[in-house]
């Protein structure tokens, strides 16, 4: 008999920690929740202090069984779930299904899932904190009394399956505001002039700055003629030459938003595939003889800050691998964000040992991929700075002056490791310019002007969102791809080109929003809320109070609402064509994986077809039907032969309306990081790249 049962919340947890504590501990799974508010009802008790109604969560009998089994025959158990708000809320509700009292020591955390960590943690078990609870607690009634009255609402006056929730409002917000953005946005005329200099045989670029020492920007073509009939010759002067040495920092190392922004920019993944993946190498990797180790610190966190181990382990891989020069002379002294919990350390590798080459057979590709992300950032961060020799040069003819700009890589640094990516801007390169000083003479080679526009803000990609969500204080780590997820499956928002565009429908439900409940839209009352929350976990304010100041206020809104709301009615746009079984027009309709085709006569006629959008190749398999475009349960594009399933013609790659020239075989255009590349489906040949 186990003398301890500990309580995990995945299988995969529990089999790890089980082979780490020895035969005296029993390792049993909750998997997650065991209790929760009812799906069939509101489940809170606005008439007394809201008070919640848990139930056992259907299915999970079977599980609180087992434990209870387990339970009985233990002589101590310890609640094992997750570091965070929703873990201690798990172990709250454990406790009360096992009868546990919550003020002895059955709670037990770690950040990591390592031998060290877990014998380390087990040492320091504490009572469940109520705090932690409380804040948990909150968030879950408040946004029961959000869903749970607004929601019927919209199903009686738009149409059913619709909801509204606090961040997912919010988010939607910022779409349509943005796209707002765009519509009214009006272009600006401005103009560059760009221009190839010679010193010697050296050829380097610069462009205009200014005239008689002051910056100018050009604003019309007729501003630019009169610059150029300014210059007299080919032969310019440098008036000054700057040099400075130039320090740039190494990226901090992963928080949960960081972590999302920095996935979809150079993996290509969604907020909700980073973080199942992330899970997956914080449970566990089977590594073989080393059998199953967690490769991450725990995900769903704020804060950047690292234990003073892995800082020495880090520093000990470093000089080792690079050499001393490698690493930072002083320590980095980083300002916590004001609204950051800094609950437990940031997304790190367990171990820098563990370089991902070394236990990549035993990762599949993506998950590799993202530990490579994770362990790249986190060794960059703590490296020495890259340090860049940077050059200035002013070249002046008759007043005007042109400015040339150089940089090369004096010392790389944690550049060596790892470059964080951006959303605006290419990665920096060297740009060497010759050897100059001040009174050389140099040729001119070219003059460029250009005709520019200015660009409306660009459209919301997950990372974008993400990022502007955390600087808001909107949400939490955890909510973040959940909240994404969301607002897609509800038919709000739709992605186009990885950028979010509104729909018709979630413009309507935003305006319903905005009218009758000003404040769930509201950034600042959201983001005010979200640190009432963090109030309640720190223990300086009672979780009943905050939610009364919010329910007294949203009650009578949705009072109003309900008298003044009229019905929207959703009319089906026209397809353009008649239903081939009853002859009534076809109308586009909105369904979980986007639009589709349906008959008019709904429900007399059931008729349904997906939208085609055929892109001018004919199939190359069967030679007959036509290449359409087509998209996957996971709304992933692919390409197939309308005649399927006749013919089973699929690619996902776009195939091109014209032939190989070395086998008359199918061109397609893939898909690369920066660009696409036209390649032959049947043999080597491709083309260069394009941006």
């Amino acid at each position: 008999m186990s003398e301890f049962l500990v309580i995990v919340e995945s299988p995969a947890k529990a089999k790890t920690i089980e082979r780490y504590l020895g035969k005296k501990y029993k390792v049993k799974a909750s998997m997650g929740h065991i209790r929760d508010l009812p799906k069939s009802q509101m489940g809170v008790d606005v008439e007394h202090n809201y008070d919640p109604k848990y139930i056992t969560i259907r299915g999970k009998g079977p599980v609180l069984k087992e434990l209870k089994t387990a339970a009985k025959k233990a002589k101590k158990i310890y609640l094992a779930a997750d570091p965070d708000r929703e873990g201690e809320a798990i172990a709250w509700h454990l406790a009360h299904s096992l009868n546990l009292d919550t003020s002895s020591d059955c709670r037990v955390v770690f950040n990591e899932i390592t031998k060290d960590a877990i014998k380390e943690s087990f040492k320091h078990p504490r009572p469940i904190n109520m705090d932690l609870v409380d804040a948990q607690q909150a968030r879950r009634i408040l946004d029961r009394l959000v869903g749970y009255n607004i929601s019927p609402l919209l199903w009686k006056k738009v149409k059913k399956g619709l909801s509204a929730g606090r961040v997912q409002s919010v988010a939607l917000r910022l779409i349509i505001d943005r796209e707002k953005e765009i519509k009214d946005f009006v272009p600006e005329e401005y103009w560059t002039i760009g221009a190839e200099f010679m010193k010697g045989k050296e050829v380097f670029e610069a462009s205009f700055y200014g005239q008689n020492n002051e910056k100018i920007d050009l604003k019309s073509e007729e501003e630019v003629n009169s610059i150029l009939k300014e210059l007299k010759g080919n032969k310019f002067k440098v008036t000054s030459v700057t040099k400075k040495e130039r320090k740039r920092n190494p990226a901090l190392p992963f928080i949960t938003s960081s972590l999302q922004q920095e996935a979809a920019r150079k993996l290509n993944y969604r907020a909700k595939k980073t973080m199942m993946l992330a899970q997956q190498l914080y449970e566990g990797i089977d590594l073989g003889k080393e059998g199953t180790v967690g490769l991450i610190t725990y995900m769903r966190t704020d804060s950047t800050r690292i234990s003073e181990v892995a800082i020495k382990e880090a520093s000990e891989y470093i000089t080792s691998t690079f050499g001393k020069e490698y690493l930072p002379t002083e320590a980095r002294k980083e300002k916590k964000q004001s609204n950051s919990q800094d609950a437990h350390e940031a997304i790190r590798p367990t171990s820098t040992l563990k370089e991902p080459s070394s236990i990549k057979e035993f990762l599949s590709r993506d998950q590799l991929r993202l530990y490579k992300l994770i362990w790249e950032r986190f060794v960059a961060s703590q490296m020495a700075p890259a340090v860049m020799d940077t050059m200035s040069v002013d070249i002046v003819n008759s007043g005007v002056t042109f400015r040339a700009t150089g940089s090369k890589v004096k010392f790389p640094g944690f550049m060596k490791v790892y470059v964080e990516g951006t959303d605006d801007q290419v990665e920096e390169k060297d740009k060497l310019l010759p050897d100059l000083k001040e009174g050389d003479e140099v040729l001119k080679k070219d003059i460029d002007p250009k005709q520019h526009f200015t660009q409306p803000p660009p459209r919301y990609t997950e990372a974008r969102l993400v990022r502007t969500l955390e600087e808001k204080g909107i949400g939490r780590p955890s909510t973040y791809a959940p909240t994404l997820d969301t607002i897609q499956k509800r038919g709000y928002v739709t992605l186009d080109n990885k950028r979010f565009l509104p729909t018709e429908l979630g413009e309507i439900i935003h305006q319903l929003v905005m009218e009758f409940f000003p404040d769930i839209i509201n950034a600042e009352f959201t983001a005010k809320l979200e640190q009432e929350l963090d109030d309640v976990e720190d223990g300086k304010v009672n979780w009943v109070s905050i939610i009364n100041e919010f329910y007294v206020d949203f009650e009578k809104h949705l009072q109003i609402a309900e008298k003044e709301m009229q019905e929207v009615e959703i009319k089906d746009e026209p397809a353009g064509e008649d239903c081939e079984h009853c002859q009534n027009p076809m109308v586009f309709k909105m369904g979980r994986y986007g639009k589709f085709m349906a008959c008019s006569n709904f429900p007399e006629c059931r008729n349904t077809k997906a939208i085609v959008k055929e892109i001018g190749v004919k199939c190359p398999n069967c030679k007959e039907g036509n290449v359409i475009e087509r998209k996957s349960k996971k709304r992933r594009i692919f390409y197939g032969c309308d005649r399927f399933p006749s013919c089973e013609f699929l690619s996902w790659d776009k195939p091109l309306p014209r032939n190989c020239p070395k086998c008359e075989s199918v061109l397609v255009e893939k898909k690369l990081k920066k660009g696409v590349q036209v390649q032959c489906m049947n043999c080597d040949y491709k083309e260069t790249p394009q941006a």
